[in-house]
């Protein structure tokens, strides 16, 4: 018999290694998600996508991650949510760089950090919203802070609050392939994590790549 050539891992395999290399505990809950803690109990990630539990930009939400000031504590101080499509790489990335945070709930840095992360990265600030909007040199991909979209929960209950929202639209006009939302009290630090690996050159490797994506990306073949 010969070789089979093994099938890709998904996106939630690959983050399940991630988190696992990282020490957190899974375990399934009763609404079919996957949630995963940290060893101290601040830190949370959980795949929702079974429980469908909203959208955003018309694509379900499958992961949300979340911090504490106490293990204990019954709210979370703020909350992410990604899309399916998103890319494992950011994704992973941004959840290293919870776990290495000694208080995941607490930020220093404005939110200039995030968009000086995109900078450094070849990004391009929007000519009108400079301090708050970023976009790829393609203008496929956007990072920018908005009025936060509904149902995006944080523990600060002010109306009217921004938060950063990450999108990938190759085409104007066509569905997005991706979006993130971040909760007003998300630290900026994190987010510029999140921006800086998703805006990063490297090459990654896929098996597939998205229609409508055709001519903005530059594809090397393995041999």
């Amino acid at each position: 018999m010969g070789t089979r050539t093994p099938l890709p891992r998904t996106q939630p395999e690959r983050i399940d290694d991630t988190l696992s290399d990282l020490g957190w505990r899974m375990w399934p809950t009763t609404r079919h998600t996957l949630l995963y803690v940290s060893p101290d109990g601040l830190r949370g990630a959980e795949w929702i996508l079974a429980a469908y539990p909203f959208e955003l930009g018309g694509l379900p939400v499958a992961w949300q991650l979340s911090a504490r000031r106490h293990a204990a504590s019954a709210m979370p101080e703020w909350n992410a949510y990604f899309t399916t499509g998103v890319s494992y790489e950011a994704l992973a990335d941004l959840l290293v760089a919870i776990d290495a945070r000694e208080a995941p709930d607490v930020g220093f840095e404005g939110p200039g950090t995030v968009l000086d992360a995109l900078c450094a990265r070849g990004w391009i600030r929007d000519v009108d919203r400079p301090r708050t909007t970023a976009t790829d040199p393609g203008f496929s991909a956007c990072v920018s802070l908005e009025m936060l979209p509904p149902l995006i929960e944080d523990a600060d209950p002010r109306p009217d609050l921004a938060g950063w929202q990450a999108w990938v639209e190759p085409v104007l006009g066509a569905p997005y392939l991706w979006c993130a939302s971040f909760s007003a009290s998300v630290p900026h630090e994190l987010v510029a994590a999140f921006a800086s690996s998703l805006a990063s050159p490297a090459p990654v490797p896929r098996r597939t790549v998205p229609e409508s994506a055709e001519g903005r990306l530059t594809i090397v073949h393995r041999s």
